[in-house]
């Protein structure tokens, strides 16, 4: 398929890669012209900007910081997309955006899919994401041979929105997750007891999960590099609490991570790792 890709950061680029990879034609625009020269130099091309690469695309792909950017930008691909464009939003956002962002389009005979993913960096380079998907069932399984080329879990969870709620869910099960971890690494230290082969332990046994397997080694050697800033963990703890408010629920330790989050990025940690949670529950105990 021809595919147009807006957003070709550190999750967009390498999924764009893996597109070119699966046989697709891919012409990709990001705000930084040497992302776009990246992609060019893996087979790709380069457009000028927005409506460039939406202009004869069979497949619109957008992967966009927030909510804002989507709005800014949707509106394009819906105006200028060639008729009954397949339009698929994988960046997190807001659901009550993806539902306004679903309706625009649907009006002008453009099929809208929220399909935002899980599985970071390191999931978008070996093509092994987890999509949730929101949208018609029908739109979904058009998408589906696209979005296998970036993920190997890829769920239709509901009507258009669905996808950004269940993002909503992963965030705030990973963000406490990292906090947890993190108070396992200060408590094993603080007894005297060796903390990476504490957690070589606990990734083997009923603890045991994904940020376990990637980043315990890294986070005991306090290595932050980005692979999800906490500045964007920051941005989806706050769509996560919102979803709580409308939906009418309590979930008081999705609050407590929201907090302990928002405080690394006040702490000066936003551009670090969200793996850099460590740090905030190192300031807590002096």
């Amino acid at each position: 398929m021809n595919i147009g890709f807006v957003g070709l950061g550190i999750m967009g680029s390498p999924m764009a890669a893996n597109l070119l990879k699966a046989g697709h034609a891919v012409t990709g625009y990001d705000v930084s012209a040497e992302r776009v020269e990246q992609l060019v130099g893996l087979g790709g091309k380069a457009a000028t900007g927005v409506v460039d690469a939406v202009g004869g695309a069979d497949v619109v792909i957008t992967m966009l910081p927030d909510s804002p950017q989507v709005e800014e930008v949707a509106p394009l691909v819906i105006e200028y997309g060639k008729p009954n464009l397949l339009y698929i939003d994988m960046s997190t956002i807001k659901p009550e955006t993806s539902r306004s962002v679903a309706k625009q389009a649907a009006a002008v005979g453009v099929r809208a899919l929220d399909a935002p993913v899980s599985g970071g960096e390191r999931g978008a380079i070996d093509g092994t994401l987890s999509i949730m998907v929101g949208g018609e069932p029908e739109h979904v399984e058009e998408a589906r041979p696209v979005l296998e080329a970036l993920g190997t879990t890829v769920v239709h969870v509901g009507p258009a929105g669905a996808g950004q709620t269940v993002k909503a869910a992963n965030q705030l099960v990973v963000g406490g997750i990292y906090g947890l971890v993190s108070e396992a690494i200060v408590l094993l230290e603080a007894s005297g007891v060796d903390a990476a082969a504490g957690l070589d332990v606990l990734a083997g046994g009923l603890a045991g999960s994904r940020i376990l397997e990637l980043k315990r080694q890294t986070m005991v050697k306090r290595e932050f590099a980005p692979g999800f800033r906490i500045d964007l963990h920051h941005k989806d703890m706050g769509i996560a609490v919102a979803a709580a408010r409308e939906a009418g629920v309590s979930l008081p330790l999705t609050g407590q991570v929201a907090q302990l989050v928002a405080a690394a990025r006040a702490q000066g940690h936003g551009s670090l790792d969200h793996s850099a949670l460590l740090k905030v529950i190192e300031r807590l105990n002096g």
